[in-house]
């Protein structure tokens, strides 16, 4: 890992930016549709291709009543529930939708310990103009199995600087309707005495703060005001039901940064005798012994701290302790990450989150920070002598692939290591987070008894790459990926973690790729690196690559193109003007005729074929890419939020789509190499376009798109050419923003590829394994009858609720316009949201019906929908369904 320096971090930003530009197409209104437009539904199945990891997880949250509850939150991501039996992270924010896609940030968690069943997000990833829409608190009432949802007049930071402090969400330990909110931005503290319905500003908290980490930043990022960072309460001062008296709340001020308030937060004082120069990343108290303890950075963080020290504050007497386990002067780093054993309080443990060389530090004390020890130290410099052992064959990536002179060593310990928790029910577990995984260990008492303890990936279930470029070759490896920060990866098989990520060169960030079409070992991709080459070649289908040599001027991967033989290569990067070389890059001559930083595709056919497109402009080049050719076309859109491809096996067929609400948006396609353009009418907006296998009997390629038809916005497949189309996600696997690519697969219909911006590859496969088609327009008919059957399963369970997948499968012979499934709950359960349908219920009995959009079903296909529901005493299944008056066989 070489993201040692804060520029590489900021050109990424978590890879928040480099995976498209989502603010400018969500902000906006949407189009009216052209015309109207039936939409049918199929039934996917929804996974990821595991890369486990793959970004920062600033937070984990343990529950501190109910033993083995746990949560994660990443900047970009969303947020993670701990499956103790699998030992697998669930995905809790995957039904934030398109318009909402910065809820996908999670600048902060919090967990009820009254009601274990209750868990607070603070949602919004930017607080300047990269992200349009407001912040808010999510709550849920069943674990994050369903949300609702409290808009805020302010916006919240998931993915700013300063994300790794906290938490600035808590819920007061005695009552537990009473929520605090540290708002960034000078919005100050806000509270909610409604179990978060509702929320309103502290108006006498007497600092917003002041911290800054950059005020010459014109972008807002870095300038923004890091404000309120954490509240803390002390649960010793409150009594069940009684709002808690005592609370610490920490502010982004270096010279004020701790405030208390003795009466519920009616008054707030700043704490007296309170060090000064640094900021105070966690506040984290001990009730049994009475301390507060804080770690200290120069530096809001996660990138930066260059000094740190950690204070012991004694609630009862008010006296400060300077617990720093190195003095001032030998630091390099701040402190962040701070835990205390709720087991052994006088166990402490904290973090130098901000040494990235030659490592993480990691320190622990067992006298309440009197004495401390390190994670590792200096024998004879530079070799080390480690209290732990690493074990990453489940992510085997994490070694980078590097081999590095001592003192580092791979893998690493970790980086940026802000969130650093013990189990408070098991004193053996201790999770941390990186700037790429969950670490963790299981038998941390090693560490004092003079033995070694095991560290290991916890992260598996937990997807955050922000994906930029896919592609599926038709023969080797299903899957190419180009990733932010991880560089990108060869899957051979989507439910393994692949040995290693691209390497030689590792890029920061693979922003293109592509394979040649007849040739498909030939891959090409290209990238950013704080120095060396910006581009790499493989001849074995992505397995293994070399470095190609850069023209004069690049400064960053832009995009990039194979020939359909691989005999040739078109390069359009960041800094200079379009290129091509023959072979594999070693001499590359200037294009002529088309713009710098344009879009380049090749032709999937013909090999001195290449396309290009820049600010409504489609160019051709016949020549291999020497010269290019302006097409007349009008009427495409006039901005750069484009992404075309060229179809296989068919010369001059090219689909494009992109746009903005402000101007042309949508899908066009043409036929003859983009000198002329058909508009899709029936498609309002679209942001993606991929091809995969055929449907059975059809003469055209499957089309996918990540769109806006019909006034639904989702992940569309069609089988016709467009003429007709299939919404395949639904409510609850929506991602947040998918606008960065997609493809099918050539060898398996049905199945799509999707780009997220932090949550991974994500890969679909269809129920209709035989190929159906897309969506019809079909007069009303009556109340389906024939043959159905039906496949209930409870997929979570909790005390006191639950979420079950109710899958409809048509076995007849007649398609279905619409659906109404009926069943009695055998133990008087209580549906209380439902995804994907509509319902009614009386008694014990529910009613399902279609909502729309998934009311047609063919012969042979299936419909599936959700919910969350309540029970007490036994959660029994349903045993018989009815299709209106017809019984359905139950699987």
């Amino acid at each position: 890992m070489r993201r040692t320096r804060i520029l590489t971090t900021v050109l990424a930003l978590a890879a928040g930016l480099l995976a498209g530009s989502p603010p400018v197409i969500a902000a906006a209104k949407a189009d009216k549709a052209q015309k109207s437009v039936s939409i049918a539904a199929d039934t996917y199945t929804w996974k990821n291709a595991r890369i486990d990891g793959g970004g920062f997880v600033p937070g984990i949250v343990f529950n501190r009543k109910e033993r083995n509850l746990a949560y994660a939150r990443t900047d970009i991501g969303g947020a993670y529930r701990w499956v103790e039996a699998s030992k697998t992270w669930t995905p809790l924010l995957d039904s934030v939708g398109w318009d909402n896609w910065g809820h996908t940030g999670v600048v902060s968690l919090a967990s009820d310990t009254v009601d274990p069943n209750k868990v607070y997000v603070a949602a919004g990833t930017y607080t300047n103009s990269w992200d349009p829409g407001n912040g808010a608190v999510l709550r849920s009432s069943d674990r994050g199995a369903s949300w609702q949802k409290a808009n805020l007049p302010f916006k919240l930071g998931g993915n700013m600087p300063g994300r790794g402090m906290g938490e600035r969400l808590a819920v007061d330990p005695n009552r537990n309707s009473v929520l605090y909110l540290g708002a960034p931005s000078g919005k100050g503290l806000w509270r909610s005495t409604d179990s978060g319905v509702t929320w309103s500003q502290v108006t006498n908290f007497p600092n917003v703060g002041n911290y800054v980490a950059d005020p010459s930043d014109t972008s807002g990022y870095s300038s923004d005001n890091q404000g309120i960072v954490w509240v803390t309460f002390d649960e010793t001062t409150g009594t069940s039901g009684n709002a808690t008296k005592t609370l610490y709340v920490g502010v982004a001020d270096k010279d004020n940064a701790v405030y208390r308030s003795t009466d519920a937060g009616a008054t707030w004082s700043r704490v007296a005798g309170q060090p000064t120069g640094y900021l105070a990343h966690k506040g984290v108290l001990d009730a049994t012994n009475g301390y507060l303890y804080l770690s200290y950075s120069d530096k809001g963080g996660p990138y930066d701290g260059g000094k740190g020290q950690l204070w012991r504050y004694a609630t009862a007497t008010g006296t400060w302790t300077n617990i720093s386990p190195v003095a001032e002067a030998d630091t390099y780093y701040g402190f962040s990450g701070l835990t205390v054993d709720r087991q052994d309080p006088g166990t402490v443990m904290a973090t130098a989150y901000s040494a990235w060389w030659p490592d993480t530090q990691i320190f622990r004390s067992t006298d309440s920070g009197a004495t401390w020890t390190r994670a590792w130290d200096y024998t004879s410099y530079p070799n080390r002598s480690n209290r732990f052992t690493m074990d990453v064959s489940s992510s085997p990536w994490l070694t980078w692939g590097a081999n590095p002179s001592p003192p580092e060593q791979t893998p690493k310990l970790g980086w940026m290591t802000e969130a650093l928790e013990i189990d408070p029910f098991n004193s053996s577990r201790m999770m941390y987070g990186t700037g790429a995984t969950i670490y963790g260990t299981e038998n941390l008492g090693n560490w004092d008894s003079g033995g070694q303890f095991a560290i290991k990936p916890m992260v598996q279930g937990l997807e955050e790459t922000a994906v930029n470029d896919l592609a599926s070759p038709p023969s080797g490896a299903p899957l190419l990926s180009a990733l932010g920060d991880v560089g990108g990866f060869r899957h051979t098989d989507l439910t393994k973690v692949p040995s290693m990520m691209f390497t030689q060169p590792n890029f920061t960030t693979t922003t293109s790729l592509d394979f040649a079409e007849s040739s498909p070992n030939t891959v090409v991709r290209v990238g950013n690196l704080d120095s060396g080459p910006h581009i790499a070649f493989s001849t074995d289908n992505g397995a293994n690559w070399f470095a190609g040599t850069d023209p004069s001027g690049v400064s960053g991967g832009g995009t990039v193109a194979a020939a359909s033989d691989g005999s040739r290569f078109v390069w359009s990067p960041a800094g200079t003007g379009v290129r091509y070389a023959t072979g594999f890059g070693n001499s590359w001559s200037a294009s002529s005729g088309i713009p710098a930083d344009a879009i380049v595709e090749s032709d999937r056919v013909d090999p001195k074929t290449f396309y290009g497109f820049k600010s409504g402009k489609f160019y051709v080049s016949t020549d291999g890419g020497a010269t290019f050719t302006a097409s007349n076309a009008t009427g495409l859109p006039s901005g750069d939020s484009v992404r075309f491809k060229a179809l296989p096996g068919v010369k001059g067929d090219v689909w494009l789509a992109g746009g903005a609400t402000d101007g042309a948006y949508g899908l066009w396609h043409s036929t003859d190499s983009g000198a002329t353009w058909t508009r899709l009418s029936g498609v309002e907006q679209a942001d993606t376009i991929g091809f995969g296998k055929a449907a059975t009997g059809a003469s055209y390629q499957t089309l996918y798109t990540s769109a806006k038809i019909g006034g639904v916005r989702g992940i569309f497949r069609s089988t016709d050419k467009g003429a007709t189309w299939t919404r395949i996600n639904d409510d609850a696997h929506q991602w947040g923003w998918t606008g960065g690519a997609i493809t099918g697969d050539p060898r398996v219909y049905g199945r799509v590829y999707v780009a997220t911006n932090g949550r991974g590859v994500i890969y679909g496969d269809s129920s209709d394994t035989g190929g159906g088609g897309g969506g019809t327009d079909p007069d009303p008919e009556p109340e389906p009858t024939g043959a159905c059957a039906v496949t209930y399963k409870v997929t979570n369970e909790w005390s006191g609720g639950f979420q079950a997948d109710v899958q409809l499968s048509n076995t007849g012979t007649s398609a279905w316009t619409t659906w109404s499934l009926g069943w009695t709950f055998p133990n008087g359960q209580s549906v209380s949201q439902v995804w994907n349908a509509a319902y009614t219920q009386s008694g014990s009995a529910v009613t399902a019906k279609n909502i729309g959009w998934n009311g047609n079903v063919a012969a042979g296909s299936s419909v599936g929908f959700g919910f969350t529901g309540s029970w007490s005493g036994t959660n029994g299944k349903p045993t018989a369904f009815k299709l209106g008056d017809q019984s359905c066989t139950v699987t």
